[in-house]
C-alpha cells in the first residue's frame, strides 16, 4: 500500500490548459423586488427545480430555507421587517453559481443593498477517464485553492496536491490521476469563503 501511495504522489500531472473559457455571465437583473408596507415581495426571474433559496444574516446563521419546487418563475411575500436591527442575505444556491441578495433592516425599514450584490461561480469538475478537467469563472480574480487528497481502501486520506491559483477570471486546469484502482479521490475547493467538494470514486 505504501509503494500505491508513493505511486499514486508521483502520477499526478497538472497542466495548464490554454483556452478561453465562454462567459456565462449576465448583466440582466434575475431578481425583483417590492416593498409594499410590512411585505416585501421577491420575484426570482430564473430558477430551476432544486435550486436552494436561504435567508442568512451576519454570522452565517440560516434563518430560513426553501427548496425551489418549481422551473421558471418563483415570486413569494416576506416580513422582513419583523428581523432585529442588522444585514441580511437572499442566497440562491444554483448548480453552478451562488447568488446573493444584500439587505439591511433598521427600526423596521427594509433596505437593499444593490451595489453588494454577488454571483459566486462554482468550480466545475469534468472527469475522464484519468483526466480530471476544472473551469471556473472568477469575475473578481478571487483566488482558488485546490486541494487533492487520495483517499486509500482503508478509508485513510492524505493530501498529494495542492495549489492556489491567483490573478485570472478564467480558471482551466487538467489534473491526471494514476493509482485508481488502488482508492478513490476527493478534491477540495476554496474561494470567496465557500468551500466545494468533488468526490472521485474508484
Amino acid at each position: 500500500m505504501k509503494n500505491a501511495m508513493k505511486n499514486t504522489k508521483k502520477g499526478i500531472l497538472m497542466v495548464t490548459m490554454f483556452a478561453t473559457l465562454l462567459s456565462f455571465a449576465n448583466d440582466a437583473p434575475f431578481y425583483i423586488i417590492k416593498n409594499e408596507a410590512n411585505r416585501t415581495s421577491l420575484t426570482l426571474t430564473d430558477v430551476k427545480q432544486g435550486n436552494l433559496l436561504s435567508i442568512i444574516d451576519n454570522n452565517g446563521m440560516v434563518l430560513y430555507k426553501e427548496t425551489i419546487q418549481e422551473t421558471g418563475i418563483y415570486t413569494k411575500g416576506f416580513d422582513l421587517t419583523a428581523l432585529p436591527n442588522g444585514n441580511y442575505i437572499f442566497e440562491l444556491n444554483k448548480d453552478l453559481e451562488i447568488n446573493t441578495i444584500p439587505f439591511s433592516v433598521l427600526s423596521n425599514e427594509v433596505t437593499f443593498n444593490k451595489e453588494l450584490e454577488k454571483t459566486i461561480f462554482k468550480p466545475f469538475t469534468r472527469v475522464k477517464g484519468n483526466l480530471v478537467y476544472l473551469t471556473k469563472l472568477a469575475l473578481n480574480e478571487a483566488p482558488l485553492k485546490v486541494e487533492i487528497y487520495f483517499i486509500d481502501n482503508d478509508l485513510k486520506s492524505e493530501l498529494i496536491y495542492s495549489e492556489t491559483i491567483k490573478n485570472t477570471m478564467h480558471i482551466n486546469r487538467v489534473y491526471k490521476l494514476s493509482g485508481l484502482k488502488h482508492g478513490d479521490y476527493k478534491i477540495v475547493y476554496n474561494t470567496d469563503g465557500r468551500v466545494f467538494t468533488n468526490d472521485i470514486k474508484n
